[in-house]
């Protein structure tokens, strides 16, 4: 295992490098797979080639948001949709909900994500299987899927494959920590941390966000209406999705729902933190108040052991 420092370093130049990702995998597959999803995710699934993949949000009939996840179309019948660990089982319910008299299945697999950098990924990871049998349902994938991330950040690929599949033991394997660091300087959110189910407006993740993950060109969907609504008054909402670097050590962090501070005054919270080699400081994520303006040059982090210097900035954030 490479330490945080080497793992953050290989992710930010595609140095070769993979880390295993905490994430929940699903498959729709069915001859109206592809028609159904086009209903309900905020992409353009109709018109994603075999082998691709996009950012979709999955939102409830209020259009706050329901997951955030990625849609990767394997064939003409059938998608793997992946989002952050623990939130599967919830997408699938939400997802079968909506499947009324629908010919598609919905399930939850036995997968993994490994992501790797863009050079380990382009020797590693397989094309997604294509061919005039891909959307059988009766035949399981049993081949790793390629996956695409949309991040604006050094490492480009992710394999998802069974959880019983060999690894390359070869390639080194960087920690979680160095990702998350990559992660919150490329103001990617979280479920459960930036982006909570039945709260979170999808314009409050950012404009990044909402760019990678929406067409504002394809059909109806569900949950439609307030995501084009905020679009047309130009995507003012309450909050917005924001970046902190706090002055810290890589042993004395501070911890997720630490106060943010201007002028006095708590304005947020910190959702997302981890150390930054780049920064040689903690980066952090949170979700600021409207009426706070970015940059912010002299906030604080109130934590367990003190108040700690900070400055809020824009996304994705700059050395």
């Amino acid at each position: 295992m490479l330490s945080i420092d080497e793992g953050y370093e290989a992710l930010r130049t595609g140095s070769p490098v993979a880390v295993a990702v905490p994430r929940d995998i699903l498959e729709v597959v069915g001859p109206e797979a592809a028609s159904f999803l086009q209903g309900q995710l905020s992409q353009d699934v109709a018109a994603l080639p075999a082998g691709a993949s996009v950012p979709a949000f999955l939102l409830d009939p209020t259009g706050k948001l329901g997951f955030w996840l990625r849609v990767t179309r394997v064939g003409d019948e059938r998608f793997l949709l992946d989002l952050d660990a623990g939130f599967g089982p919830e997408a699938q319910a939400r997802l079968d909900r909506f499947k009324l008299r629908t010919k598609a299945r919905v399930a939850m697999l036995d997968w993994r994500c490994t992501a790797h950098s863009r050079s380990a990924g382009a020797v590693t990871t397989a094309d997604a299987p294509t061919g005039p049998d891909a959307g059988d349902v009766g035949d399981p994938l049993d081949a790793g899927v390629r996956a695409t991330a949309a991040w604006p950040a050094a490492f480009g690929l992710d394999r998802l494959e069974p959880a019983d599949a060999s690894r390359d033991p070869d390639l080194p394997v960087a920690p979680l920590a160095a990702l998350d660091a990559v992660r919150i300087e490329a103001g990617i959110p979280a479920l459960g941390a930036e982006l909570l189910p039945g709260v979170t407006i999808p314009a409050e993740a950012g404009p990044h966000v909402i760019e990678s993950s929406v067409s504002f060109t394809k059909g109806c969907y569900t949950g439609q209406e307030l995501v084009a609504r905020i679009d047309a008054r130009g995507g003012n909402v309450p909050r917005r999705l924001e970046g902190v670097v706090i002055d810290a050590t890589c042993d004395d962090l501070p911890a997720v729902g630490d106060e943010v501070l201007v002028g006095g005054e708590a304005v947020s919270v910190v959702t997302s933190v981890a150390w930054s080699p780049r920064f040689g400081a903690a980066v952090a994520l949170t979700m600021l108040p409207r009426a706070v303006g970015v940059p912010v040059a002299d906030a604080v982090v109130r934590t367990s052991t003190g108040d700690r210097p900070a400055r809020l900035a824009p996304l994705p954030l700059e050395g």
